[in-house]
């Protein structure tokens, strides 16, 4: 399991570190041997044992994840839906990398989830990483909620539009051409059409 050196690893373990000094100013011993374990079967028990706290099961959901063990999926998939932007930036990065065939559905779901549309950048950010047959459909969908000029979310429709350039899928160009007149999103838009049909 390599993923100790990982910088984004690194970087939760010490935002996790900071929370917990702020709450209780002591990090417990737990933590450190936590974050220092390589053992799959390990992690899996800290993921699914009752009463564990949100650091330990974000650990062990990241360990398991980034490696590739599928087992880590669910509890990656709350994390992705979670108010806190930079526990959905961690799981984004662990699905990417757990490569599970659900990926895409599931992001797909929260990202069209109009409830839940102020923590939806993430799961577009992943979809349009992901390159899966749900990903133009999604953030089609998401692009054309947002285009109301006094939309309150249009990062996240700017997140839209990015990845619809980026994926350059022809099925795009509709919501694109309707995103021109939007103040926020017209020039974005304006260059992911220059790029449709250009990416592969």
């Amino acid at each position: 399991m390599e993923y100790a050196e990982d910088p984004e690893f690194c970087s939760m373990i010490d935002r996790l570190r900071d929370e917990i000094e702020n709450d209780s100013e002591s990090v417990p011993a737990a933590f450190e041997q936590l974050a220092e374990t390589t053992d799959p079967e390990q992690l899996h028990h800290v993921l699914t044992a009752p009463g564990q706290p949100l650091w330990a099961r974000e650990i062990a959901a990241y360990a398991l994840g980034v490696t590739g063990d599928r087992r880590a999926f669910e509890a990656l998939v709350l994390l992705l839906n979670h108010r806190d932007p930079e526990r959905c930036v961690t799981a984004a990065h662990a699905l990417t990398r757990l490569g599970d065939p659900r990926t895409a559905r599931a992001a797909a779901a929260l990202a069209t989830n109009e409830l839940r549309v102020a923590y939806a950048l993430l799961p577009i950010r992943l979809l349009a990483a992901l390159r899966a047959p749900e990903s133009v459909p999604a953030l089609i969908t998401v692009l054309e909620r947002r285009l109301p000029a006094d939309d309150p979310h249009w990062r996240v429709g700017l997140a839209c539009v990015e990845g619809l350039g980026a994926l350059g899928d022809l099925r795009a160009r509709p919501a694109l051409e309707a995103a021109l007149p939007h103040p926020r999103l017209g020039a974005a838009a304006q260059a992911s059409l220059g790029r449709l049909g250009t990416t592969h």
